[in-house]
């Protein structure tokens, strides 16, 4: 069944792909791998570009006064800054260095917000020219769907394993992808060696918010088996102990991103401020950082 699973996964990949990429080249389903990344060889670009997504402007007030002789007339003037387009700056400063090298996203737990998930994956894409993939609904897909993939994940876990595996196999044999990934990336020595084609990022997210929006959107984390008819105080103990597992697979990541420290950088007293651009820029940032120190390492070994 590991077999099988594994197969159904080879398959939804390259029709998934081939849906959102008519115009993919054929050969390159038969290209070499790439040498691996990052902090080593940076990946070809293989992709063509891709239509541009949107991004919600954010709006920032500013209160002035006129006067008027004796008085003063007060008025506010809404400003709209469309916070995206210092995000796609970011991105063109970066992507020459970048050179087609594929992104990986790693949140933690399916209880996370998951339109955060998506939304961020997808500006970093936009900003980037890349395309974007979510490599836990590529693997539900392979499956037959998120209660199929619960039922094979019971009764099989090392056939899911498989499936998790063979999906990102074929997006780490790519270039200019974003790939948005779960607990499943960092479970295994295997998943683990395969993000090193690309950067991978931690999007490290505090268990209080991801066990607040657990039992808001009523999600379920087959990993756990929670429900989301348990108590907060519940849900947070069993995340902390699956926090603590898989902690190890998250500090393998080139580099974190902390939304906490996001939204204090930022003198936001509620995490919920933070917008996706924040965190998208944030990652530009890190995904910067590590070209820059790759690029020093490269000038140190050069002989005099």
């Amino acid at each position: 069944m590991a077999t099988l699973a594994s197969t159904r996964a080879f398959h939804v990949f390259h029709r998934h792909f081939q849906v959102v990429t008519p115009r993919f080249p054929r050969s390159l389903l038969e290209a070499p791998k790439p040498k691996r990344h990052p902090l080593h060889q940076p990946l070809p670009s293989l992709c063509p570009c891709v239509p541009p997504l949107t991004s919600s402007p954010k709006s920032l007030s500013i209160t002035f006064s006129l006067p008027d002789g004796a008085s003063s007339i007060s008025a506010t003037k809404v400003v709209d800054v469309d916070l995206s387009l210092a995000v796609k700056k970011k991105a063109m400063e970066i992507s020459p260095v970048l050179k087609g090298t594929s992104i990986f996203l790693i949140f933690q737990c399916k209880g996370m917000n998951s339109t955060i998930k998506t939304n961020v994956g997808k500006l970093l894409a936009d900003a980037l020219r890349y395309y974007h993939f979510d490599s836990d609904s590529l693997v539900e897909e392979a499956c037959g769907g998120e209660s199929a993939a619960k039922s094979l994940k019971e009764q099989d876990e090392k056939g899911f394993r498989d499936s998790e595996t063979e999906v990102l196999k074929q997006l780490s044999s790519m270039g200019r992808l974003v790939v948005c990934a779960g607990d499943g990336s960092v479970q295994s020595s295997t998943n683990l060696a395969l993000l090193r084609h690309g950067i991978s990022i931690w999007i490290d997210v505090p268990i209080e918010m991801v066990a607040k929006n657990m039992i808001e959107e009523g999600v379920q984390i087959p990993v756990t088996e929670l429900s989301t008819a348990e108590s907060y105080s519940e849900v947070f103990a069993q995340l902390a102990v699956v926090y603590e597992e898989m902690k190890g697979g998250y500090a393998t990541a080139d580099a974190s991103v902390s939304l906490q420290k996001v939204a204090s950088q930022l003198g936001y007293d509620d995490l919920d401020a933070v917008t996706t651009e924040d965190m998208a820029m944030e990652v530009l940032k890190e995904i910067q950082r590590l070209t820059r120190l790759k690029k020093m390492m490269e000038e140190a070994a050069r002989p005099f």
